[in-house]
């Protein structure tokens, strides 16, 4: 077989992720179009991963997200993008380079991403403190529209842990 010295895989993986990038920017500048939701998952322990000592206790080897009703201050850089969540009650922000990002996917229309993260060097995240209350405005959700995942985090456990999505659907 002939060297990829071109490396194709290469190229379609940034490729994959400047559609990540470019969805996360225009979420930042107008919000979530219509039922669009995304769960992301990444490598809690990936370089320039940035979350509290509290969240990485809960999640040491990968953490999903979900950027639906309660998210706020979502910024987008070239090679990462910052969000503040709420966890068990207490705001967070996290920052999550694109390098450590392992899916995405948006339910509402049935599209995911899958990514390679084999190569992302897992180094010892810089730990940021839990924040103070979210500096951005985000309208109140009643209880009822609320996820399961706002109300209790997920306590840790030993290996992966799989979760239905069926879990997070409206009924």
């Amino acid at each position: 077989m002939a060297t990829d010295h071109i490396r194709y895989d290469v190229l379609a993986r940034d490729a994959l992720r400047g559609v990540l990038r470019k969805v996360l920017s225009d979420t930042a500048a107008h919000g979530l179009p219509g039922e669009h939701h995304f769960f992301i998952t990444f490598v809690s322990k990936g370089e320039g991963v940035k979350l509290s000592p509290r969240l990485l206790a809960q999640y040491p080897e990968e953490m999903t997200i979900i950027l639906q009703h309660q998210f706020w201050d979502l910024v987008v850089h070239e090679d990462r993008f910052e969000v503040g969540l709420s966890f068990g009650g207490v705001a967070e922000r996290l920052v999550v380079p694109f390098s450590a990002i392992k899916s995405f996917l948006d339910p509402s229309v049935k599209f995911g991403l899958q990514f390679d993260t084999s190569d992302v060097a897992e180094t010892p995240p810089a730990r940021l403190p839990a924040s103070p209350a979210p500096s951005a405005v985000s309208a109140p959700v009643p209880e009822a529209e609320k996820p399961a995942e706002a109300e209790e985090p997920a306590k840790p456990s030993e290996g992966a842990e799989v979760v239905r999505l069926d879990r997070f659907r409206k009924k």
